[in-house]
């Protein structure tokens, strides 16, 4: 149901991944629970309902994460890394809250002991409003987590239908409450261009969204991704197809009525106050994904674990889950900076582009047409390029 793997080499024998870069970045952690109630139409994500992922326990899953986050600590200290607290720990999903609260404090301890937490550690847990009681988030708060991301998708009942989404839009207000009354920040995660959602059905979810007062909201368009049952849908006649045109009109409804509402945008996709954990992907810093399909990138080591959990745990108490890896060379390493930060409200650093060759002439049209524009030495899109973002990527990269 989910996404392939990317190709790549065998983790060594040595089990060794040495620093491929001299500057050493923050460090951070991805725990992957793959584990939901229901699977949705359009997801393709690496997650597993109890029909589909049948021998396999959930209420011990936590002590396959613990093994892997054992054997990280000894790979990185043999590896050469100076020892680095976590900045941030998110876990993702799959849905996160079906595990209990002490799962979540078993895996926290773990890292805890291994890495040590900083002081100001961002520590981000999604839930789906269903499984997200006022309960369990204090039971969260008492654990150390300061940060819940709902997914909720819409709140129009008829697109979240569409989106064989489970939850009732009207809990996803009192979840809130009781986050902000626990010391609890929340984003609150939106999809738009589900097939026969209207612009009034998102411009409605977006005002409920900005009037929520969350501090965060990531609002990313559908992607239809071959295999899942919404494209069979749409295949069929089932359902239309998505509308881009139409959709960029949603994204930019979106970004007015948030702006407008004190959450600035600071990502292509998200807007209010930044997400560290995301910061950290988008600025390459350090991070080791812990879970079945987990990505990790380390210092120019780039690898991922290997998909099914069944799987993972059998390569796991074999030696390394990891499925493959690559080596990044410096160049590749400015490329993805590129793609990455261009992606942002900051921008990227005009001696990164003089490193990878682009010259002022091949950046200069896109600053003429009001795609992009100088910011503190920082090259950045403007509003009218972030839709656009990766196709300038490709043409700096090409020119």
């Amino acid at each position: 149901m989910s996404a392939s793997l990317p190709l790549g080499l065998p983790w060594p024998m040595s089990n060794l991944i040495p620093p491929r870069f001299d500057e050493l970045k923050s460090f951070h952690a991805y725990v992957h629970i793959p584990f939901c109630e229901f699977r949705c139409g359009y997801c393709d994500f690496n997650t597993y309902t109890a029909k589909e992922i049948g021998g396999l326990s959930q209420s011990s899953f936590h002590e396959s994460l613990i093994t892997e986050i054992d054997a990280s600590a000894k790979i990185l200290e043999n590896s050469g890394y100076p020892k680095r607290g976590l900045s941030t720990l998110f876990f993702g999903g799959g849905t996160p809250s079906l595990f209990t609260s002490n799962q979540i404090e078993l895996i926290m301890a773990s890292l805890r002991d291994h890495y040590g937490f900083l002081p100001d550690i961002e520590i981000t847990l999604e839930a789906n409003p269903e499984s997200a009681s006022p309960q369990y988030l204090e039971q969260l708060a008492a654990i150390g987590v300061n940060r819940i991301s709902l997914g909720v998708q819409s709140f129009d009942p008829k697109v979240l239908e569409t989106l064989e989404r489970v939850h009732d839009p009207d809990k996803v207000g009192p979840i809130l409450k009781a986050a902000a009354e626990l010391g609890l920040e929340s984003s609150l995660d939106l999809i738009y261009g589900a097939p026969n959602e209207s612009l009034d059905s998102w411009k409605n979810t977006v005002e409920i969204a900005a009037s929520m007062g969350t501090k965060h909201v990531s609002a990313y368009s559908l992607i239809v991704e071959p295999g899942t049952k919404l494209a069979r849908q749409i295949k069929v006649g089932e359902l239309p197809e998505t509308d881009d045109d139409l959709d960029a009109e949603k994204f930019e409804i979106a970004d007015s009525i948030f702006q407008a509402n004190g959450l600035p945008w600071y990502e292509v996709a998200n807007w209010g106050k930044p997400s560290q954990h995301n910061h950290a992907y988008w600025s390459s810093a350090d991070w080791w994904g812990f879970g079945p399909g987990a990505h990790s990138h380390l210092s120019g080591n780039r690898f991922w674990n290997t998909k099914h959990p069944l799987s993972y745990q059998k390569q796991l108490a074999n030696g390394s889950p990891v499925a493959g890896i690559e080596y990044i060379d410096a160049r590749t390493n400015l490329e993805e900076r590129l793609m990455l930060e261009l992606r942002t409200s900051t921008g990227i650093p005009a001696n990164v582009l003089a490193e990878l060759g682009i010259l002022e002439s091949t950046i200069e049209p896109f600053i003429l047409d009001g795609s992009l524009k100088i910011n503190n030495q920082n090259l950045a899109v403007t509003a009218a390029g972030r839709l656009f973002v990766d196709r300038i990527v490709l043409q700096l990269l090409t020119n």
